[in-house]
């Protein structure tokens, strides 16, 4: 790290009250660590403090990125049983040459099965920082195809210091470069990857809002979603009305959907403030003696190197959820797809774009108490449209935009707002493909089921849109999506009708 900060991370990364957790370090010298633990939502709730941890130093093993650091606990915590669910920030402190050098780590506490503390469960995006993570060698974005989670997070994914250029949506328009934000990272020393995943970028900002409103929201990180289905094991007095996803939620494994699918089909409701979502399979693997798998397995582009390709296991296949291996297109499950979507204010992706979306049919009750009307733009005063956004295949009729459900969407699924995005091509990537690879929407194209290789079905997933809709399952539980990474920014008092939506979304499904 820079600056030759401590850098440690915990283990489990979730735990209830009455559990441990493990605070593994290393710090420069052998210096002591001072170590806080603090509850992060809309107040800091301070719950733990130790001034000079002893802590040694320990070098990053060759493959760390891959098979973790193996270092040893510097500190077990012992979670006390009136720590709230949430995210707790653990901040490390060392001091070299009388400079106070920082850095962070984390872990959940989450609400015991069948004793929730809220109507309303989040799971954080953590399978999304974990793939982009970059500590200690490569992610799945620079060749790696297994990543470990027992590693510290690089600078950038648990912090960021404010500043223009922070967000990786661009603000301030025109940035077909993105100057902005590669500067802000390049100076504030964090990961070339930290604008596109991480606690500060989406759920921190959407739960320090929907505390300041008063809303209860239990947290769990994804893995919880597999290694503990039962806690949306309702739609009941004893489970949570309402599951919700919030920011950049791309990775997710057949366990984790099976455990969401199954709650929307007993009649759960799910939002999906989120985009990009659901568009890689992934495998968690190698269990710990604590329980929880230390390994996240993407092979993405090169999925026939994947173990599980050609054998009865292809459904575990760890490519996109769209692809014609597997089958399973997550618009199944969210209404909208990042096949039908792309970017929006990125690099050369819709580099002028309003930041919101056009609303078609203002009459729907996620409107109420608002003054939008059809036409309208919703959302630019925040940029709540930005990123990533996802969509799906519609037509219009009489001027209204009606899903066709070709791709997977479900027929009633009712299109509220869009906005434009498009896929990387050769010419626009921020990271242009080798010339031997497709480029992104080449890729989309050929792989997805209602897909092909011809420059006419490049040309069908060349035009994309972020769309803003709700379903109702066939047990009556009501999804809503975003279709954007960005709706968070939303709630910053730049916007206030995203807030009245936002309200009347927590209220409705978070009561049934």
């Amino acid at each position: 790290m820079p600056f030759e900060a401590a850098t440690g991370y915990c283990w489990p990364q979730s735990v209830v009250g009455g559990e441990q957790v493990g605070l593994h370090l290393s710090s420069p010298g052998g210096r002591p660590v001072s170590v806080e633990v603090a509850r992060v939502g809309l107040r800091r709730e301070v719950v733990f403090r130790e001034e000079a941890v002893a802590a040694a130093f320990h070098d990053t093993p060759e493959g760390a990125d891959r098979e973790g650091c193996g270092w040893p606990a510097a500190l077990v915590l012992d979670v006390d049983e009136g720590w709230r669910s949430g995210y707790y920030e653990v901040v490390l402190d060392v001091d070299v040459s009388g400079k106070q050098r920082r850095s962070h780590a984390f872990f959940v506490v989450r609400p015991r099965p069948g004793a929730p503390t809220a109507r309303i469960l989040m799971a954080l995006s953590t399978n999304t920082w974990h793939a982009y993570n970059d500590f200690g060698g490569r992610n799945l974005y620079t060749g790696g195809t297994a990543v470990s989670l027992q590693r510290p997070m690089s600078p950038g994914y648990l912090y960021k210091p404010p500043g223009a250029g922070r967000r990786v949506t661009t603000v301030q328009v025109p940035d077909p470069q993105m100057t902005a934000h590669v500067g802000f990272l390049t100076l504030n020393h964090l990961s070339p990857y930290a604008g596109s995943a991480g606690w500060p970028d989406w759920e921190l900002p959407f739960l320090q809002w929907a505390e300041r409103e008063g809303y209860a929201i239990d947290v769990v990180t994804n893995a919880d979603l597999e290694d503990h289905p039962q806690l949306l094991s309702g739609p009941g007095e004893d489970s949570y009305a309402l599951y919700l996803s919030v920011g950049h939620d791309e990775y997710w494994s057949g366990p984790m959907r099976d455990t969401v699918e199954g709650f929307i089909g007993r009649g759960g409701n799910a939002a999906f403030l989120s985009g990009n979502t659901a568009f890689w399979q992934v495998r968690l693997e190698q269990p710990t003696p604590e329980g929880p798998a230390a390994t996240m397995i993407g092979y993405k582009g090169h999925y026939k190197s994947d173990p599980v390709f050609g054998t009865d296991r292809i459904g575990e296949l760890t490519c996109m959820w769209s692809d014609r291996e597997v089958g399973r297109p997550e618009n199944h499950m969210t209404g909208v797809s990042f096949v039908r979507g792309g970017y929006h204010r990125i690099g050369r992706r819709a580099t002028r774009g309003a930041g919101g979306y056009t609303i078609h049919r203002p009459d729907h009750w996620l409107f109420e108490g608002t003054d939008i009307g059809y036409g309208d733009l919703l959302g630019a005063g925040g940029t709540t449209v930005g990123y990533e956004c996802d969509g799906c295949d519609f037509d219009y009729r009489d001027g209204l935009p009606y899903a066709t459900g070709v791709d997977g969407t479900p027929q009633d699924f009712t299109i509220l707002g869009t906005a434009p995005a498009a896929h990387f091509t050769r010419e626009t990537a921020t990271r242009p493909p080798p010339p031997d690879q497709p480029s992104e929407v080449e890729y989309i194209a050929a792989r997805t089921i209602d897909g092909g290789r011809t420059p006419a079905d490049v040309e069908r997933f060349s035009h994309g849109h972020a769309v803003f809709g709700t379903y109702t399952s066939p047990a009556g539980g009501i999804v809503v999506t975003s279709g954007s990474t960005d709706w968070a920014h939303g709630l910053a008092g730049l916007d206030p009708p995203v807030e009245a939506i936002t309200r009347n979304l927590l209220d409705r499904l978070s009561a049934s």
